[in-house]
């Protein structure tokens, strides 16, 4: 048996695109967004502008918003939500009136 050298896969790109691409594809549809904070804040509006480390969120009637993406839960698009109005995703069997 010979001295075999195993190849290594190598490490996966430490940045993609996807985050870009979802960002921009957002911007250029001026998509509606729901932007749900650490602290459970919900903020509504339109992304205008990112770097690589906060977004500025477009209101109509209030102060427009830089946000540190450090302390965005989540998003996503308004209108899309499945869920109780408290932030918290319903379950298919949470349903009212079944059990």
């Amino acid at each position: 048996m010979g001295a075999r050298l195993q190849r290594r896969k190598p490490a996966p790109p430490e940045q993609t695109s996807a985050e870009n691409f979802y960002y921009i594809k957002q911007m250029q549809g001026r998509t509606p967004m729901v932007v749900v904070l650490d602290q459970g804040e919900v903020i509504r509006g339109v992304i205008e502008w990112y770097d690589r480390t906060c977004i500025k969120v477009h209101r109509p009637k209030e102060p427009n918003l830089l946000i540190m993406k450090s302390c965005i839960r989540y998003m996503y698009k308004d209108g899309e939500s499945k869920s109780g109005g408290d932030g918290n995703l319903l379950r298919d069997n949470d349903v009212e009136g079944e059990e």
